[in-house]
């Protein structure tokens, strides 16, 4: 298993949609971290309170957990289009443990880079805006949110990228079911149409960012909702890849 990861490590870490993947990201969280605290610093409002400068810190993530669901995308769809699926099988015949490195390579990849991001955000957020009183634990805890839910995502992305195996629909899947869909269904009607919005994969992953419940679920059992999607697509993705030619 050792050989295995170090050969995804290497295909990983060899491929420049990585590295500007990972950029994206990285810049989305610090750039739009600036851009709204110093516009937030520039109209002369109160300073904001520490848990509302934290979520404007960090408001890069809903655009960074797609950077990061089109690199789960790619870490398999990739092989897919190059064909280079053939050779690792015929390296690893047993589909399950190449499948397996490839998402301990990727969960090790992205919690590093998500929570440096995360950091570096809320850094320079908190450096513009100046809260009264900045607690040290409450930072910890909105980046750490962060990062577990960025790699979600990222984690959401190769699911489904195992699953279509095609790197075009994989990412239009995931910009469906990562942004498009929560929002739309908020929009249905009745206590049935509350509870399938508050359950809905990014509506309840979003909850361990800001710490905060919606009424049916609190940040972590919304993080295991999304985990629970993330599963089924994974599970979906490893079943049709055992069972389809390569």
């Amino acid at each position: 298993m050792i050989d295995i990861l170090r050969s995804e490590w290497t295909k990983i870490r060899s491929v420049r949609s990585t590295v500007w993947t990972l950029a994206v990201t990285a810049l989305l969280m610090v750039g739009v971290a600036v851009l709204l605290a110093a516009a937030y610093k520039g109209s002369g409002d109160d300073p904001a309170p520490v848990r509302e400068a934290l979520m404007m810190s960090l408001a890069g993530a809903q655009l960074a957990a797609l950077s990061m669901a089109t690199l789960g995308v790619l870490v398999i769809s990739g092989e897919y289009r190059t064909g280079g699926i053939r050779t690792s099988l015929l390296a690893v015949p047993r589909r399950m443990r190449l499948l397996t490195a490839k998402i301990v390579v990727f969960l090790a990849v992205s919690l590093v880079v998500c929570a440096l991001a995360s950091a570096g955000a809320a850094a320079a957020g908190l450096a513009i805006l100046r809260p009264p009183s900045a607690e040290a634990g409450e930072a910890v805890r909105a980046v750490l949110g962060v990062t577990l839910y960025l790699t979600a995502c990222g984690l959401f992305g190769l699911g489904l990228g195992t699953l279509v195996r095609h790197t075009a629909g994989a990412l239009v899947s995931a910009i469906a079911l990562i942004l498009v869909l929560p929002t739309l269904a908020t929009q249905l009607p009745g206590d049935w149409g509350r509870a399938v919005a508050d359950h809905f994969t990014t509506n309840a992953g979003r909850l361990i960012v800001s710490g905060q419940d919606n009424g049916a679920l609190g940040p972590w059992s919304g993080f295991a909702v999304y985990l629970a999607w993330i599963a089924a697509a994974l599970v979906a993705g490893a079943v049709l890849m055992h069972r389809r030619d390569a």
